[in-house]
């Protein structure tokens, strides 16, 4: 027997109309707020934005907006979704799925997937490439590190593993351009300071991870992707150093199929910053870009997307598709909060769960990266909760703290599952 859900009973989910909650904040005023720039960085019709003021207005207390039939491939399962949230408020409904349908409904207003003058127009697109300008001495300095790196793991004929760990903790921090961590580069570029990165950590599996990757035949990792700009980077320089040192033969990015999320990331956003390195008049720079473009071309390097992470699904109604799929990986690595999110079904678990019970579906060791920016969370011990909760109130959602959790339970409980 496949176990296809977490095996505790499934708790409520997080819902805007909890009051004083950071749900309750971003469906009433954060919400709003993205659709109204939405208006403000793109030149669409009267029309649209009238739809998008609209939209905005409706968030803090009205009722969700009807779905136009558009061209994309997914109306009929958004039809699905629907179904049980007719006529009820946005701050009523769960909030991974009143967002989900927020972003989903954007397009659709947009009119992105119609054929016509704004087809295939990102409406977040300006955000995306401010974010790469924004970032460019930190692009410099990572670029040339990794670069320094590989040509280290080249003579020296071995891995080193504080190494992996650094890259580790940029993806997880990617987000975050103004890192302490970059005064470490300072004056010796081959200091990282790990141990002040380590106090923001709330659970650290870093080296259970490294040592997966560095000591047993492990072939193939897959990324569920989430931001580009400096993120996408930070996980770029990772997936460079993993192939161009030999420790992974071929790596998968799961990228969403549309734009959502305000900065989530597309196909077209990797090829988009790979041109950006490329364009780069760093060296180091566009070394770094010709070795992602010939792992593309090589096959080594796949980019793949799918409509389940663009759904309100949780990860446990995961296609079974696209779970026979990752199950051909010897790693998954999940980025970011929203996708974190999706993986615990973004509901009301007690942050001590052991999350080894909640993430039991998926048939692959997983690791989970991720900066904490919502009420979710599980696999903390109490004395972390009751340390980081008298230090900083809003620990939860303000991105000053991480989790690097790893969850390679699932091949003991599929054989006690079997001789049952």
């Amino acid at each position: 027997m496949k176990l296809q859900i977490p095996k505790l009973p499934l708790p409520a989910s997080l819902v805007g109309s909890e009051v004083g909650t950071f749900t309750e904040f971003t469906v009433t005023q954060r919400m709003p707020g993205i659709a109204r720039r939405v208006i403000a960085e793109n030149n669409f019709s009267p029309n649209i934005n009238k739809s998008l003021e609209n939209l905005a207005n409706q968030l803090p207390s009205g009722y969700l907006l009807p779905f136009e039939d558009d061209a994309g491939v997914d109306v009929g399962d958004w039809k699905k979704y629907l179904e049980p949230y007719k006529e009820q408020r946005w701050i009523d409904i769960p909030w991974f799925f009143a967002e989900t349908y927020f972003y989903r409904l954007i397009l659709n207003i947009t009119n992105y997937f119609q054929f016509g003058e704004w087809q295939g127009v990102d409406p977040f697109h300006l955000q995306k490439s401010q974010g790469l300008k924004t970032s460019l001495d930190a692009i410099n300095t990572l670029c040339y590190q990794v670069t320094q790196w590989l040509q280290e793991s080249e003579k020296s004929g071995k891995t080193n593993q504080g190494v992996l760990t650094t890259l580790l903790y940029f993806a997880l921090w990617g987000n975050r351009v103004d890192l302490s961590l970059w005064s470490a580069f300072e004056s010796d570029r081959s200091n990282f300071d790990i141990e002040n990165q380590k106090a923001y950590i709330l659970v650290d599996d870093a080296g259970l991870v490294t040592e997966l990757l560095v000591t047993s035949a492990c072939q193939r990792v897959d990324f569920v992707v989430d931001n580009a700009g400096f993120e996408l980077i930070c996980d770029l320089c990772l997936v460079d150093f993993l192939l161009g040192s030999g420790v992974i033969d071929q790596i998968k990015l799961h990228l969403k199929p549309h734009p959502t999320f305000v900065s989530d990331a597309m196909i077209k956003d990797v090829y988009d910053t790979v041109e950006f390195l490329a364009a780069s008049n760093h060296q180091q720079v566009t070394n770094v870009a010709q070795r992602l473009q010939a792992y593309i071309a090589s096959g080594k390097l796949i980019l793949g997307d799918d409509y389940f992470w663009t759904s309100p699904l949780a990860f446990w109604e995961i296609p079974e598709s696209l779970k026979q799929e990752l199950a051909t990986a010897d790693l998954l690595i999940v980025k970011g909060d929203a996708n974190y999110r999706r993986l615990l079904g973004d509901r009301h678990w007690d942050f001590t769960t052991n999350i080894a019970d909640i993430v039991c579906y998926l048939p692959v060791p997983i690791v989970a990266l991720r900066t904490l920016k919502s009420e979710v969370a599980a696999g903390l011990q109490p004395e972390v909760i009751e340390k980081v909760s008298k230090s900083d109130s809003d620990w939860l959602t303000n991105g000053q703290w991480g989790v690097v959790q790893f969850v390679n339970e699932y091949r003991t409980q599929m054989n006690t599952d079997t001789h049952r």
